[in-house]
């Protein structure tokens, strides 16, 4: 089953995702005891796990779900470790750095690199060969449980992220629109009409703080549109990077726009949770983000007929791009309890594995979700509609693996910064993040 669906079906990446429903490891096993089985064959392990993208509801569900694996593994106890979101990544690279403490973890697309390339994180392909659990995973989900340079498998991933647009129907009917935007540049005609400072109501909200990079690069994507890598989607067929062309000093000059015409000031430091809080509080009516936002906006105050969700804006291309984003849970290779920890692992992919997507709003990675109808209506409709027309959403592969891929996000988040007070050009930032990418790859 683990076969190379190879990155071809990739082309079958959002689609999968609905039809379905985000260098060097250590050689060779757990960094110790691996035999955590009783006399009868049963699981004895005391596990410690450590999640990363905590929030209160989220670390209760997944408690109920290592609930119910202590009940089928009465030999194994898991004690869940949930640092603050700020902190977490470098309080878990503190821990594996270490040695000690953590067994199983939560591995993202983001901290695969780092995480592998320093022998953090066991390779569990041994241990899953045979599995049938992947009998029951989508395409989408056992191609990206494979992330080392060498075929390890770090993680599998618990489902996908993809961006789409959120916007509140009921501003834009004020303004005169009788239909969300389908390019960024009616993105910025709708958000400069909705503006008006005065009633402290904006078009958008924009992302100017930490991750802020990860939009722009979204906008970029779309501008570039075909010419795109699939495999690596900063770069262009041609092998340039796609900040060195012409369609990305057109998205960034927009981009800039619908910062300086259609977005709060304020919103130049915004993260996450300023953006989702300025969508449901009406401050701003489109916001840009990952479909875990579905569930937060629900339990908002806002009404069903008050916001719904639109596929990814497309560019002057008339694409747009959706990178893989995802995230799972991998074992650490420090662990003595190598193969109660791969067990977690596995019920954690299996049926647990959904209740954790639909709970999230996350696209799932078992293809039983195709029949649950939760996927299927409502703000996911975005989704099927990205998923029926891959020749307009191209799926693609941000180079999110790489070593080097925080050191990046950092510069970048810092440059765009500096573009936004007007302490940089689109031209320099742009030439900026064309040669930090061109002498990168040239070196590895």
């Amino acid at each position: 089953m683990r076969s190379a669906t190879a990155r071809a079906a990739t082309a079958a990446i959002a689609a999968a995702m609905f039809l379905t429903a985000c260098g060097g490891g250590n050689d060779g096993g757990g960094g110790g005891d691996t035999g955590t089985s009783g006399g009868d064959g049963s699981l004895e392990a005391d596990l410690k796990m450590v999640e990363s993208l905590t929030n209160p509801a989220r670390t209760q569900l997944l408690r109920g779900l290592l609930d119910e694996f202590e009940d089928e593994n009465p030999g194994v106890s898991v004690e869940l470790i949930s640092p603050p979101t700020e902190q977490a990544d470098q309080t878990l690279q503190q821990m594996l750095q270490s040695g000690s403490g953590v067994d199983v973890l939560e591995v993202r697309d983001i901290t695969v690199g780092p995480f592998g390339n320093n022998g953090w994180l066991h390779d569990m392909t041994d241990e899953l060969d045979g599995w049938d659990g992947w009998e029951a995973m989508t395409d989408n989900a056992v191609e990206n449980s494979t992330q080392g340079a060498n075929g390890e498998t770090f993680y599998i991933p618990y489902g996908f992220y993809g961006l789409s647009l959120f916007y509140r129907a009921d501003l834009i009917a004020d303004a005169g629109f009788d239909a969300p935007p389908h390019s960024w540049d009616e993105l910025v005609e709708q958000a400069n009409a909705i503006q008006n400072p005065a009633e402290n109501r904006y078009g958008y909200a924009f992302r100017g703080g930490q991750n802020g990079t990860f939009q722009l690069a979204a906008a970029i994507e779309a501008y570039v549109g075909t010419d795109l890598d699939p495999e690596n989607s900063y770069l262009t067929t041609s092998g340039e990077t796609i900040f060195s062309t012409p369609q990305a000093q057109e998205a960034a000059d927009m981009y800039l726009t619908l910062f300086e015409e259609g977005s709060p000031p304020s919103s130049v430091a915004w993260g996450y949770p300023e953006m989702v809080e300025g969508f449901t509080n009406g401050s701003t009516a489109f916001l840009l983000q990952d479909p875990e936002v579905i569930a937060t906006v629900s339990e908002s105050s806002l009404e069903e007929d008050q916001w719904d969700v639109t596929p990814l804006p497309v560019g002057a291309s008339g694409h747009a791009a959706q990178p893989v984003a995802t995230a799972g849970w991998g074992v650490a290779s420090s662990s003595d309890h190598t193969e109660a920890a791969v067990a977690l692992v596995q019920f954690l992919s299996g049926e647990a594995s959904t209740t954790f997507a639909k709970e999230n709003s996350m696209v799932p990675i078992r293809t039983e979700a195709n029949e649950d109808p939760f996927y299927s209506s409502g703000p996911w409709e975005a989704y099927m509609t990205m998923t029926q027309d891959p020749d307009t959403y191209l799926n693609v592969h941000e180079p999110r693996g790489v070593q080097w891929w925080t050191e990046w996000n950092q510069k970048a988040d810092n440059e765009l910064q500096s573009l936004l007070l007007g302490e940089m050009t689109t031209e320099e930032l742009l030439q900026s993040w064309d040669e930090y990418w061109t002498e990168k790859l040239a070196d590895e």
